[in-house]
């Protein structure tokens, strides 16, 4: 901005000493013309009055070499009978013009002029000619043009350090909101612009502030809504887990127990996930095999009860990702915790982790099962061919889109399923 605010005030300063510059050199040339004439007049009128009293034709040819040597000029004399006296000169229509008793001035072929006078004898008209030279008509005049362009280029460059010191008392308090603007874009919500400037900019960071504190206040507002969701949510929960309890039926009791357990698992995610105040940071980076490793250690003794074969084949080196650790737990755990609510106890379950063609890592979790609905429409949220509310793929497919990645539905090897999540490679 501020390159733009300095190109703009040299253009308008340009155009500003063009217009007033350009006349004014006009006029030192008109000016330089007239004082050249007027010096060349002045020869003239001082020898006018000698032809009209003196008659002897050598001394005027000395007063006119004179005047000639002194003045540097082209001093002429043309008599009655057409001689000329001092510097050679034509009898065109200018002398011819002259000898009717008209004085003027006149330019001359070579970019120079001439003044003409007549003199009145007894013997007749005589004219009297001042011839004036270029290098004399405009004596200086390229010094003065030269000194007004140094002139209007150190005023441009004035104009353009003024404008730059003036930008920058701009630019800077609104480079300093942007950066705050960025750093709560980040998620840094306790940065805050100091407001400087002019008063437009002021105005800016005032408001830029009150909407940071704002944004704190929500989210305040909503951690204490869920925090308070989460405790109304125990006490029904509780309460289904000990009608399960009480059931005669053992088979029925083991199956509402675990269904019970399944709800109160994704309750504890839902709510956990919420309730982080930062749902996305462009710097996230999480570790794939670190993360697999411990979600899957804490699903293996379940694993274990119902009689599945465990398979967990991890890299020796680590793998990161651009996800945050909490999102790629809750994602793996909403994938595993699928297996074991849509699945018969005793069905296989395989997680692999590898590195994929972009630099980050991919997550591979397969099963032994029935595989998914035909429609697949599984991915859609709030979508299920198997009966839950379908936001656990959801979850999924939300976790690799915001790391850069994707996901996939697959049919596994025996015909179970197969589920892909390509994860992106962390900003660097």
């Amino acid at each position: 901005m501020r390159r733009q605010l300095a190109l703009t005030t040299a253009a308008i300063a340009s155009l500003i000493v063009i217009a007033f510059l350009a006349p004014l050199g006009l006029l030192i040339r008109s000016l330089a013309e007239d004082r050249a004439l007027g010096a060349a007049e002045q020869t003239a009128a001082t020898l006018a009055p000698l032809l009209s009293t003196v008659d002897d034709p050598a001394a005027l040819q000395a007063v006119v070499e004179d005047l000639d040597e002194a003045e540097s000029r082209r001093v002429s004399v043309v008599l009655v009978d057409d001689a000329v006296l001092g510097a050679p000169t034509a009898l065109d229509e200018a002398i011819a013009l002259a000898r009717q008793g008209r004085a003027f001035s006149t330019s001359t072929p070579d970019g120079g002029a001439q003044v003409l006078v007549p003199v009145v004898a007894p013997s007749g008209v005589q004219v009297v000619r001042v011839a004036v030279p270029e290098s004399a008509l405009h004596d200086g005049v390229a010094d003065a043009w030269l000194l007004l362009a140094g002139l209007g280029v150190g005023l441009v460059v004035v104009a353009v350090v003024v404008s730059d010191r003036l930008a920058r008392s701009v630019v800077r308090p609104m480079a300093d909101v942007a950066v705050v603007a960025e750093q709560l874009g980040e998620g840094h919500l306790e940065a805050r612009a100091v407001p400087s400037g002019p008063p437009e900019v002021v105005e800016v960071a005032a408001t830029l502030n009150r909407l940071a504190e704002r944004i704190q206040v929500l989210l305040a507002a909503e951690r204490e809504s869920v925090a308070d969701l989460s405790h109304r949510l125990r006490t029904p929960i509780t309460a289904l887990r000990l009608d399960a309890d009480g059931l005669g039926d053992p088979t029925e009791r083991l199956r509402l127990t675990a269904d019970v357990d399944a709800v109160a698992l994704a309750v504890d995610t839902l709510i956990a996930d919420a309730r982080r105040t930062t749902r996305t940071d462009p710097r996230a980076e999480a570790d794939l095999v670190a993360v697999v490793r411990d979600r899957t250690e804490f699903w293996a003794p379940l694993a274990e009860d119902q009689a599945r074969r465990w398979t967990v084949d991890l890299p020796a080196g680590a793998v990161p990702v651009h996800v945050h650790p909490d999102d790629l737990a809750a994602a793996l755990d909403v994938l595993l915790g699928n297996v074991f609510a849509h699945t018969d106890d005793g069905i296989g379950c395989t997680v692999t982790v590898s590195s994929n063609a972009e630099g980050g890592g991919r997550l591979v979790v397969e099963d032994d099962g029935s595989g998914f609905p035909t429609d697949r429409a599984v991915l859609g949220r709030g979508q299920s061919g198997g009966g839950s509310t379908g936001l656990g793929l959801d979850i999924a497919r939300t976790t690799a889109a915001g790391s850069g990645g994707a996901i996939a539905l697959e049919a596994g090897r025996d015909g179970g399923a197969r589920i892909v999540l390509d994860l992106g490679p962390p900003v660097r």
